[in-house]
């Protein structure tokens, strides 16, 4: 017996989803992956255009094995989350060197992957070879949590079991595809997370939530707690050729892998900074001119950055040369790089003087 969620569901699919992604042209394993990937905590406005020059420059799972990693980050760098372009990049190597270059069609292997979870697993076997499989991305444990009204935040095990029993549920035998792009277009599109359009809604006769006029109440929130406030200062070294210092971040934790601008401890003084250059270093600088500080936020603390700009003497050698390189700005922004580095690096002009 058909279930009528799925049934209505892909009804408005067919008259008001979204059919042309660019993702949707071919759909690969290869090109569903990563689509997929981009498009966690992501929105899909934004990784379209990302997503079309990832391909370009990396068409196919052994172009993207093989490139350097810089390369990679610098094709997700303002995409955020960048655990994720390291993990596309290990599971492209483990595609080739155990698979054959071939993706696996197959649940538990694709989860085997770096960066694979069971959502993202079963969306690849949904989208690249339309066989049944059940999602839960983040607009779909919203459209569930409203429409059986199930209590709790999502992150909660006994939440999470209920959202998942109901994916299951839901997920219809045909028209695989389909459903899976069905569900995420609907919770992106009407049953959006802040005034959702429910009078547009396909599922509202049977949305409890909506029945008990409470749908901003589910999903559930995270339970709230304060983010931690941490400082920076970050500086912009420029020697005499125009060059500007970068510094390789270690490969994991914030920012892992990408090419930042040096940072030191917060404790030290505007003051200060010319010696500690010079111990650090082992550079002569000028004078700091400072720049307006900012706020960065990430999903776990924020970050104060406060920039200063030195110009080194003359052009000398840097104490720690293997993680650090001299780089005029626009070889600098062919590098993956950090939001606020490319903008500081981007924008010199907007950089005010304290």
């Amino acid at each position: 017996m058909t279930d009528r969620f799925a049934e209505r569901l892909l009804e408005w699919y067919d008259k008001h989803g979204r059919h042309d992604l660019p993702w949707h042209q071919d759909r690969s394993p290869y090109r569903v992956w990563v689509s997929e990937i981009m498009l966690q905590q992501t929105q899909v406005t934004t990784v379209i255009p990302y997503f079309q020059a990832f391909m370009e420059r990396f068409p196919t799972v052994q172009n993207l094995a093989e490139a350097p990693a810089d390369d990679v980050l610098s094709h997700w760098s303002g995409l955020g989350y960048y655990a994720r372009a390291r993990n596309l990049q290990k599971a492209a190597v483990q595609v080739m060197e155990d698979h054959g270059g071939e993706f696996p069609d197959n649940q538990d292997k694709l989860e085997a992957l770096p960066g694979i979870g069971r959502s993202t697993a079963a969306a690849i076997i949904a989208q690249a070879w339309d066989r049944r499989a059940a999602i839960l991305d983040g607009n779909v444990k919203r459209v569930l949590a409203r429409y059986h009204a199930v209590p709790g935040w999502p992150g909660q095990t006994t939440t999470l079991n209920a959202l998942w029993a109901h994916a299951e549920r839901h997920t219809p035998h045909t028209r695989a595809r389909d459903y899976t792009q069905a569900i995420m277009d609907l919770g992106a599109m009407v049953c959006t997370r802040s005034r959702p359009a429910c009078g547009e809604c396909p599922l509202q006769g049977g949305c409890e939530a909506r029945a008990r006029n409470e749908v901003t109440l589910y999903p559930g929130s995270k339970p709230k707690k304060a983010k931690p406030e941490k400082a920076t200062w970050m500086l912009i070294l420029e020697d005499v050729e125009g060059r500007i210092l970068l510094e390789q971040r270690p490969p994991s934790g914030i920012w892992g892998g990408l090419w930042s601008l040096p940072e030191l401890d917060p404790a030290y003084g505007a003051e200060e900074l010319e010696e500690a250059c010079e111990q650090r270093f082992g550079l002569t600088c000028s004078q700091p001119d400072l720049i307006t500080g900012f706020r960065h936020t990430f999903s776990h603390y924020h970050l104060h950055i406060q920039p200063a700009r030195l110009q080194v003497a003359h052009s000398q050698v840097i104490r720690e040369p293997g993680t650090h390189r001299w780089l005029h700005r626009d070889e600098a922004l062919a590098l993956g790089l950090p939001a606020p580095v490319r903008s500081l690096l981007t924008n010199p002009e907007q950089a005010t003087l304290l």
